[in-house]
């Protein structure tokens, strides 16, 4: 009796628990560090035009290019520390590495309107530089408490819950950008929200985050072993999992791997130019001043973030009624997500400025539909190897950040002149391109089984076995 007693504890857990608290979390920790990533793309066009801005705070008379060297910084510091992030985060549990990362940053983020009106646009790139530095382990450490805290078939809802962080942080930081800049706070004020939000979360995660139910003191026994239960075949228990050696030769020479890395690289391209480089198209060709900037800026994020929730629940159906398998779930997604938008995105570099609510409802579809990829690649890690999840993120994200830093780069190396749609044109027809070839080697060659040297010992090669053939 009591034995039955016990497997019913394993089997049941609440509907909603402390994983859902967790992902919550995670979910507001993202858009905190993203709110931080993003200011500058709004506030940059306050800064340099007197006009769309307050007049009582400064104006910058900023070239083309320095401005796409600023808006680039931040992913000089956060390419570097990708990796090593990834492994602190491997070693010390993504709790303390999440906090730390968005945290200090969020200091920095505080001090930007001093910083800039001291020292002009280097100082402002300096403190960009730094805060990319403190941000480069947020994304392994996001995957690595994932894979403590998150069951295989709720990856697709739970787990692109959390990424819709996103780009909820985009779009927070674009709705109230607009009205911060031409309120008495001016331009400043946008560094300091993003700065005060995230200090807020991070006060709230110190208290009620955790890097693995073991360490959670306040969900139920239920919930606890019903976790422990279901992840047992995929990772192995602390604290051995914490001292397991890094397989980097197995990980390097994987085809899966290296597919999950191409994709992840067009993902960060196409993404990151859109962000940053939004509202320097509306105000140049669609001729939108700053509070409107803002709000159609939004509003592709906002599509974004409703079209995952849809996405979710349209794979989850699919996958429980048996229509498809994970891996055809993650093939089909990322499909959608990569090649849908490249007409939309051909078609925006045709638009004129009497065609701004055209050019809306196709970066609405380019953006939104975007999203269905995060229930492709953007969990493939986990698939791949739940044990080195992290590692996985910090790899990948630390090549798809080298895109986050040439890709505004080669905007300002392509767009000399701002307002020549014909410039513009060349960068959408590239994101098309990279969509389009990548997304084709994932549908041939991405995997989604448990790889063998998830399992670095000689022992743990039957777990492997058995699983891929699960």
């Amino acid at each position: 009796m009591e034995n039955e007693q016990k497997d019913d504890k394993k089997k049941k857990a609440p509907f909603f628990g402390a994983r859902h608290v967790q992902c919550i979390l995670m979910f507001f920790g993202i858009s905190a560090a993203i709110t931080q990533r993003t200011n500058l793309s709004v506030a940059i066009v306050a800064m340099m035009d007197k006009n769309s801005a307050n007049p009582d705070f400064e104006e910058y008379q900023w070239s083309e290019k320095t401005k796409s060297y600023l808006l680039s910084s931040f992913f000089w510091g956060y390419f570097v520390t990708q990796i090593p992030g990834s492994q602190l985060a491997h070693r010390f549990g993504g709790k303390i590495t999440l906090l730390l990362g968005i945290v200090l940053s969020a200091l920095l983020a505080l001090l930007t309107p001093l910083g800039v009106h001291l020292g002009d646009w280097q100082v402002l790139f300096g403190l960009r530089l730094c805060q990319g530095l403190l941000q480069g382990s947020t994304f392994a450490s996001v995957h690595t408490l994932l894979s403590k805290w998150i069951l295989v078939e709720e990856r697709n809802s739970l787990g692109t819950f959390c990424y819709t962080g996103l780009p909820f942080g985009s779009v927070l930081m674009m709705l109230v950008s607009g009205w911060i800049a031409s309120s008495t706070l001016g331009w400043p004020g946008i560094f300091y929200f993003a700065g005060l939000f995230s200090i807020i979360w991070g006060i709230v995660w110190y208290f009620f985050g955790a890097n693995t139910p073991r360490d959670c003191k306040w969900m139920s026994e239920e919930e606890r072993l019903y976790i422990e239960a279901a992840l047992v075949t995929t990772s192995k228990p602390e604290p051995e999992n914490a001292t397991m050696k890094t397989p980097w030769l197995k990980i390097f020479t994987s085809l899966p791997f290296w597919v999950l890395l191409l994709v992840q690289c067009a993902y960060t391209w196409g993404f990151w130019t859109m962000i940053t480089e939004i509202p320097s198209y509306m105000k140049s060709i669609l001729k939108q001043d700053i509070q409107s900037n803002s709000l159609m800026s939004a509003a592709p994020y906002l599509a974004n973030i409703l079209l995952t929730f849809v996405f979710c629940v349209l794979a989850s159906f699919l996958i429980k009624r048996g229509y498809i398998c994970v891996n055809t779930s993650r093939k089909l997604f990322n499909t959608i997500g990569f090649w849908v938008p490249i007409v939309p995105l051909i078609l925006l570099g045709y638009m004129r400025a009497d065609q701004s609510e055209l050019a809306l409802v196709l970066l609405v579809i380019i953006v939104g539909v975007n999203t269905a990829s995060n229930l492709g690649f953007l969990i493939n890690h986990i698939d791949l190897s739940p044990n080195f999840a992290g590692i996985l993120m910090g790899i990948t994200n630390g090549a798809a950040n080298v895109m986050s830093l040439l890709a505004p780069l080669a905007v300002g190396v392509i767009v000399t002149d701002a307002n020549d749609v014909q410039q513009w044109r060349i960068v959408f027809y590239i994101i098309g391109g990279m969509y389009f070839v990548c997304n084709l080697l994932f549908v041939l060659f991405g995997q989604t089984k448990i790889q063998a040297w998830n399992y670095p010992k000689t022992h743990d090669l039957q777990r492997a076995e058995r699983d891929e053939q699960i």
